[in-house]
C-alpha cells in the first residue's frame, strides 16, 4: 500500500487580544508573511494582523487509507489549537479543509510528462 499526502489548512480569527498580544504578532510578522507560506509536517502560520485579525496554518501529514484525512485533519487542528492556548491567543471560527494530494488533478506540465510516457 502506498503512502497518502495530505495538506490540511486551518483558518480561524484571532479573537480578544490584548495591545501586546497584537504588538507581539506584528512584531513577528515578517517571520509568518503569506509569501513564505509552506505546507509542514510542523504546521507554519501566517497571518497579516495589521491588515485583519485571520490566520492560516498549513500542515503535512500523511496516511495509508482515504479516511486516514480525517485524523490527518484533527491532528491539524489540535495542534493549531495547541499553538494558540501556549501563547494565551484567542480565537474563533477555527475550520479545517484537507487534500489528499494522491486525488489531486494533474498539472499542465504533469499531464504532458505523462503523456510523452511510454506505457
Amino acid at each position: 500500500m502506498s503512502t497518502r499526502t495530505f495538506r490540511i489548512t486551518v483558518r480561524g480569527v484571532f479573537d480578544g487580544l490584548s495591545s501586546d498580544q497584537r504588538a507581539e504578532l506584528l512584531a513577528r510578522a515578517a517571520e509568518h508573511d503569506v509569501l513564505r507560506a509552506a505546507f509542514t509536517p510542523d504546521g507554519h502560520l501566517s497571518y497579516d494582523v495589521a491588515a485583519r485579525p485571520a490566520f492560516t496554518f498549513r500542515f503535512l501529514d500523511s496516511g495509508e487509507e482515504e479516511e486516514d484525512i480525517l485524523e490527518a485533519s484533527e491532528r491539524a487542528e489540535a495542534a493549531a489549537k495547541a499553538w494558540l492556548a501556549e501563547r494565551g491567543l484567542g480565537y474563533k471560527n477555527l475550520r479545517s479543509q484537507a487534500e489528499d494530494l494522491s486525488q489531486a488533478p494533474l498539472g499542465k506540465r504533469q499531464r504532458r510528462a505523462a503523456a510523452q510516457k511510454p506505457a
